[in-house]
């Protein structure tokens, strides 16, 4: 299993970073490039609580479907994203926003990720999986940095 974490300050209020990370368009506009869409369970709009969504994406060249469902909320600080069904062997995503003042808002992402085949999941883990799912999650911070810090007046 590998750990993954990230930390992105934005210039906005902790409600609205809050909101638009669990905002399912937002998600697909900032992963289009890789032809992300929401397939089954909320397919668009804000997800709550216990609600999932399916995921379908192009990974490593492989069209790959991921479930997932949102197993715990504390608006607007926390949430918790946990896989049902997918390709890993576990996934689980936490969600923390911290208020910074003056419509600053700072995101921490921890991801935990465990591949499917034992030992040789382990070694893709350490190879590719890691890095890539480190670049993944950076680039789509970015991405929602940029859509919501040019919507404010």
């Amino acid at each position: 299993m590998i750990t993954i974490s990230e930390k992105s300050i934005f210039n906005v209020a902790i409600r609205d970073v809050f909101d638009a990370e669990r905002n399912i368009s937002l998600h697909v506009e900032t992963q289009k490039h890789r032809g992300e869409v929401a397939v089954a369970g909320v397919t668009s709009g804000l997800i709550e609580k216990g609600e999932e969504v399916e995921w379908l994406a192009t990974h490593f060249g492989i069209k790959q479907r991921l479930r997932v469902r949102i197993a715990e909320m504390e608006k607007p600080v926390f949430f918790r994203v946990e896989m049902v069904s997918g390709a890993f062997k576990s996934f689980r995503h936490d969600h923390r926003f911290r208020d910074m003042g003056k419509n600053r808002t700072e995101k921490s992402d921890q991801m935990w990720i465990e591949a499917p085949m034992g030992f040789l999941g382990r070694i893709a883990e350490l190879v590719f999986l890691g890095p890539y799912m480190r670049r993944f999650l950076k680039n789509k911070n970015a991405g929602l940095k940029i859509l919501l810090e040019k919507k404010r007046p």
